[in-house]
């Protein structure tokens, strides 16, 4: 019984990386601070529905199961809706739960902190888009001791060259 739960499990985890194309949006820029003030109605036209479910209605995806929660190359994080940049590979690290982790944000101006709805966890928000993009917890790794745990199907991920 055990096994078949095992691979259900393995298939669960498997699912195609979520991408969409930026050319449909008109805000997204890894340059820009201008403010993005489109509406819920704009943003459910142009987003893949899994990064809308994230961005707009502050949902998670599965653990292990998001674009970067395992990539280890070097380079910058951005938000996947507006382009705004948010981490540098240089501070993330392994916290074992499956979602991208940081310890510290590219600049603290980036994005905007708020207690969650239920008032037990810290929501991370894009300040640019204002989209939902994780939570920050005080159990990370110094020299900040704050994890920044990030849905991957939020961001987008530059390589450095």
């Amino acid at each position: 019984m055990s096994i078949v739960f095992l691979s259900l499990q393995a298939c669960a985890q498997q699912k195609p990386v979520v991408d969409y194309d930026h050319s449909k949006n008109p805000y997204y820029s890894h340059t820009s601070q201008t403010p993005v003030t489109a509406s819920n109605d704009f943003w459910v036209k142009i987003l893949p529905p899994e990064v809308y479910q994230i961005a707009r209605e502050q949902g998670t995806e599965q653990p292990f199961t998001g674009k970067y929660w395992d990539n280890h190359k070097k380079g910058i994080y951005y938000c996947a809706i507006c382009g705004n940049p948010l981490y540098s590979s240089d501070a993330k690290f392994e916290s074992g739960t499956g979602w991208p982790s940081f310890y510290q944000v590219l600049d603290p101006a980036s994005v905007f902190l708020k207690a969650d709805a239920d008032g037990e966890r810290t929501e991370v928000e894009c300040k640019r888009c204002h989209s939902h993009l994780g939570h920050v917890f005080d159990d990370g790794p110094a020299p900040t001791y704050k994890r920044f745990c990030m849905d991957g199907d939020v961001l987008d991920f530059v390589p450095t060259k």
